[in-house]
Parts: structure tokens; sequence; C-alpha cells
């Protein structure tokens, strides 16, 4: 429940639709809900403006699933990072509705439209393929949050003239994550050569001294280009999550007759297209 979720329940009262104990009984159980695994925090999307997401590390598939169907009673958006295939099957066996990402481990329950709340459009760079399962956990949070994105993939700096020939597109963007393993000089190059804010992110890509994303990580918190903003090793999630709150529009901004097509989108990318804007 969040803000206007708590205004549309005080008009209802005020209309007489909705009676003052019903109300004080769903105004009871807005703080937290406690399970026997978990407390769930449902008053997050009222502080934060996104509701509580959940970590599938280390939660057993039941466990996860009472959690997911708890959040999904009170949310219309709730989002999972990290899910295994046998969180899934779980979900499946109590045929609760869900959709899933295989290649970002991404669980989601959505409508299938959800409110634009973005000032622009986020970009998701890659350095390389191999980056991908890290940059789509990004390029979800950040849809699922309310944003318009694009995934811009295998423009490391190898090849510097695949990242120079997609630099318009680039600039198209409010805000950008960059994502690279290996040496980690995606985002220093595209730095010096875009005025948007950059969120890096290091991916644990690479050989021996690569140190599972060590090396990427001390080089882009090391970067000379100022105002580059640095996520953990693999952190997609965080860095998407960042990137909304960079991109969202004021409350009494929002534009609710713009809407994004997560179903679509979905859709889209289960059929194999993987390059798309919402």
């Amino acid at each position: 429940m969040d803000e206007k979720d708590i205004r549309d329940l005080l008009e209802h009262v005020r209309g007489g639709e909705v009676s003052l104990d019903d109300a004080v009984q769903t105004l009871k159980r807005l703080p937290y809900a406690t399970l026997d695994i978990a407390r769930l925090d449902h008053h997050r999307a009222l502080r934060r403006g996104f509701p509580e997401v959940i970590c599938g590390l280390g939660k057993s598939p039941e466990g996860l699933a009472d959690i997911f169907a708890q959040l999904c009673a009170q949310h219309e958006i709730v989002l999972c990072t990290r899910a295994q295939p046998a969180h899934i099957d779980e979900l499946k066996r109590r045929e609760l509705p869900h959709s899933y990402d295989p290649a970002s481990q991404i669980l989601f329950h959505a409508p299938d439209t959800i409110t634009n709340r973005g000032r622009g459009k986020i970009a998701v760079v890659a350095a390389g393929t191999s980056d991908l399962y890290v940059a789509k956990e990004a390029l979800w949070t950040a849809r699922l949050m309310g944003n318009e994105t694009e995934l811009i993939l295998d423009v490391g700096v190898a090849g510097l003239h695949r990242l120079l020939g997609e630099l318009d597109r680039i600039q198209e963007a409010e805000v950008l994550i960059v994502v690279a393993g290996m040496e980690g000089a995606l985002p220093s190059v595209l730095g010096g050569l875009t005025d948007r804010p950059i969120i890096s992110v290091p991916t644990s890509i690479g050989y021996g001294t690569g140190a599972h994303g060590k090396a990427a990580l001390l080089s882009m918190l090391n970067s000379c280009v100022p105002g580059i903003s640095v996520v953990n090793v693999d952190n997609g999630f965080g860095a998407g999550y960042a990137a909304a709150l960079h991109n969202r529009r004021r409350a009494e901004q929002a534009a609710q007759d713009e809407s994004l097509d997560i179903a679509t989108l979905f859709q889209n990318e289960k059929d194999g297209h993987h390059v798309a804007a919402l």
C-alpha cells in the first residue's frame, strides 16, 4: 500500500463507502506482517515509493512462496531477485500468478500495464554478452519501478567503434547504467563522452587476477571521470533501483495517462527479443 492507496481509503471513508471500523482494520495491517520466517515491511512503499523486494538467495522454496504470496496480497507489484528454478516450481505448485526471467533470475508479479513514473529513459549499457545476466537484473528492476528502459549490449572497449556507433541512442537516455567485467573500463570511457549520470556495475566476469570482479570494482572506484557512481559486484538490482530513484518524477508530476506495457515486453523477451525499448 502506497500513499495513493491510503488517500483512496480515506476518500472512501469520507464518502461512506468504507466503514470506520473496516478502515481501522486495514490500517492496522499496514506497518508489517509477521510470518514464521520474515517480518514483511508493508510501509516500505509509503516511505520509499516501491514495496519491499525479496532476495531469493538462501530462501527455501516454501519460505519464498509464503513471502511472495503475502506481498502479492498487499501490493500491485512484487519483485524478487536471484530466484531459482526450485522457487518457481513451488509457485507453480501453489498456482500463484507470477512471471520469471531465467536470464536475470528476476521473479515478479505485476499488472499488464503500470504507470510510467520516470522523467525519461534509463539505458543499460553492457560491455559484453557475458554481462547480460547482471544487465537484465538492472533492466527489470528499473522497468518494474516504472521506467522506460533500453538495453544496449556488447559495446565494450575492445571494439570502441561499437560504442561510438550507439552514442546517439545512449545520449537519449536520462540515466545510464553501465555494466562491465574484466578490467571494468567502460564506465570511464563512456563518462568522458556524455553528461548523463552514470551508475556503474562491475561484474564477476573475467580471469585470474580479475578476482571475481574486484579488479573491475577497483577500476570503477578509481575512475578519473568525476561523478560516476559504483555499486557492488554483480549488483544489477542496486543499480536499477538507484537509477529509478534518480529518474523518478515527483508524485505531483506523475503522468497518469502514460503507461508501460510490462506484459508485452515480458512476452517479447521470452520470444528472444533481448534488445528492446519499452
